[in-house]
């Protein structure tokens, strides 16, 4: 108990240098980001310390929930192991239908622009396709495309096309009637209003769709990984370590995969601003 209560002094006093922080007036931009950089890092570090003297101070079993330092230890201990997973599981499965799903589902989005037939029959049905739970899809596909990573990667292409497609679509229309009329005016054509105007007021919803994909990519390959794979992946290792009772590996393989996303998702974030530096919300923050 007096390792808990150790924790919680620890969290308050955290808690008012956070608060302290906050409320300071940064004296330049760097400042500012300085602070918004160690503010959560503080809090993150709070919360693990709070994880560490909960489980250690109540003495709750290693096999419902180890203490972070032990997740750290594993971490440390396996790092070969994690990185074959993760090279299975993330650089194959989940950038190649990264890549495949949000690279055709933006396609597909310009092709349904052109043909108002295809708005009103691809759409209603890609609403329908989307709702399917990973669940049920991932069978399938590991018995179309076999027990490797192309199934996973197949499971990732269905859940981050259309995303894509709709996000595309409706930012295809962002574009006012003024500055198309505009456009007009200057006997510009359907592939130059495209590119120079339409694509362009779309970048929002564009980018918006690839931070939900980011996010949903890895999500469907690991899920995946638990109906059928070699004896290498995440999924894999967090369904087979469950059952040795393993449970630190679970959560080192969990860190890894939280790592991995949100490394993903900040880079996705960055490139959404270099490219949409103009848009109202980038010039804001």
């Amino acid at each position: 108990m007096s390792v808990f209560l150790l924790a919680v002094l620890f969290w308050l006093a955290a808690w008012a240098f956070n608060e302290w922080l906050v409320r300071r007036q940064p004296e330049s931009r760097t400042q500012a980001r300085l602070i918004g950089i160690v503010v959560p890092l503080i809090f993150g570090a709070t919360l693990l310390v709070l994880w560490e003297g909960a489980v250690r101070g109540f003495e709750v079993p290693f096999v419902l929930l180890p203490p972070p330092s032990a997740i750290w230890d594993r971490l440390i201990n396996s790092l070969p192991i994690l990185w074959a997973d993760f090279r299975q599981t993330f650089l194959k499965a989940v950038l190649a239908g990264y890549v495949l799903g949000c690279g055709s589902g933006f396609l597909v989005a310009i092709l349904i622009d052109r043909s108002p037939f295809l708005q009103r029959g691809l759409l209603p049905l890609g609403n329908f396709v989307s709702a399917l739970p990973v669940i049920g899809v991932a069978p399938i596909m590991v018995m179309w495309f076999g027990f490797d990573w192309p199934s996973k990667a197949a499971v990732v292409i269905i859940m981050t096309f259309f995303p894509m497609l709709v996000n595309t679509v409706q930012g295809l229309t962002a574009a006012s009637a003024m500055e198309r009329d505009l456009m007009r005016t200057y006997a510009a054509g359907y592939w130059q209003t495209l590119f120079k105007l339409r694509l362009p007021a779309a970048g929002p919803f564009i980018f918006n769709a690839l931070k939900i994909n980011s996010t949903l990519a890895l999500i469907g390959a690991i899920v995946a990984e638990f109906f059928g794979t070699p004896i290498v992946g995440m999924g894999f290792r967090i369904s087979t370590e469950v059952g040795r009772m393993n449970i630190d590996m679970v959560w080192a393989e969990i860190a890894v995969a939280a790592l991995a996303g949100s490394v993903f998702y900040g880079v996705v974030a960055l490139v959404e601003r270099a490219a949409t530096f103009w848009h109202p919300s980038i010039r804001g923050g």
